[in-house]
């Protein structure tokens, strides 16, 4: 299996330049959006020395198809005392497909504080199937539904609320990690799970209905998506990642969501908006 590092390379064309060198495998051939997100991520921090990204925020524009190299070009808009901001457009065929700005810090004490991570009786991850175990055992097709290829071993803490259709709270908990031991360069470990944050968080908008993240007659896309790291961490060490959606209207889903160590550190926030349109039978 290939490691998720080796993924997120990106191979630099020219100065500001990249290119991707390999993709997910997708049965639909469309690009998976996380990982437009971690190479977007790798890409920019290319251009920055001595500084980690802090924030995030991403617009989806048009679907990618993973038969193809994405091309990231940077824009570095400004270097500052304290920031630096840069701006990325990743194209096919010449066209964006996806736009992306992103801002680094320098390290720096200051406040300190944090939510608390959700308290009662979660299950440790080691004593819970993933989601290639689970779509196998709920007799999906298994060409779908490989997670395997993704690199990151997922698993829902309800696992029922992965896969059915019941109508639940919009709040869903799943522990995830990089599958294979990742260096300790903490650029490689943010851009891993800015990956990793797409997975699953649109399908949180979905609890409430009668309805799953993968029926056949959903059209579902992340069209926007924020990040906002907190603390360092390991990628390849276990996250909790809870997840709720306040709101859905007009097609459209929103999420937000939380990761914290196994010990309740919160390391990272997210927020998106999602397409959940559904299709006429």
């Amino acid at each position: 299996m290939e490691k998720l590092s080796k993924l997120l390379d990106v191979e630099e064309l020219d100065s500001n330049l990249f290119r991707s060198r390999q993709h997910v495998e997708n049965y639909r051939k469309v690009l998976f959006g996380g990982q437009v997100l971690g190479q977007a991520l790798m890409a920019a921090t290319r251009t920055v020395e001595g500084r980690l990204p802090h924030s995030l925020h991403a617009y989806f524009l048009r679907p990618g198809s993973s038969d193809l190299p994405v091309i990231y070009d940077v824009d570095p808009i400004r270097d500052g005392g304290s920031f630096t901001t840069r701006r990325v457009v990743a194209k096919q065929h010449g066209r964006a497909i996806f736009n992306m700005s992103a801002s680094f810090h320098i390290q720096e004490p200051g406040f300190d504080h944090q939510a608390d991570m959700p308290t009662g009786d979660i299950p440790e991850p080691e004593s819970l199937k993933n989601t290639q175990q689970l779509a196998e055992e709920a007799g999906m097709d298994t060409e779908a539904n490989d997670q395997r290829r993704y690199m990151i071993d997922f698993r829902p803490v309800d696992p029922e609320s992965y896969f059915d259709r019941e109508v639940r709270e919009a709040r869903c908990m799943f522990w995830l990690r990089a599958e294979g031991e990742m260096s300790d360069d903490p650029l490689e470990h943010r851009c891993a799970l800015s990956y990793a944050s797409d997975m699953a968080l649109l399908g949180t908008a979905l609890q409430p209905h009668p309805i799953s993240l993968f029926d056949p007659h959903l059209m579902p896309a992340s069209l926007d998506h924020a990040m906002w790291f907190h603390r360092d961490f390991r990628a390849d060490d276990w996250l909790l990642y809870v997840t709720d959606s306040p709101s859905a209207s007009g097609a459209r889903g929103f999420c937000r969501g939380q990761l914290f160590t196994r010990d309740g550190v919160l390391v990272a926030s997210t927020a998106q908006e999602g397409l959940i349109r559904q299709i006429k039978k």
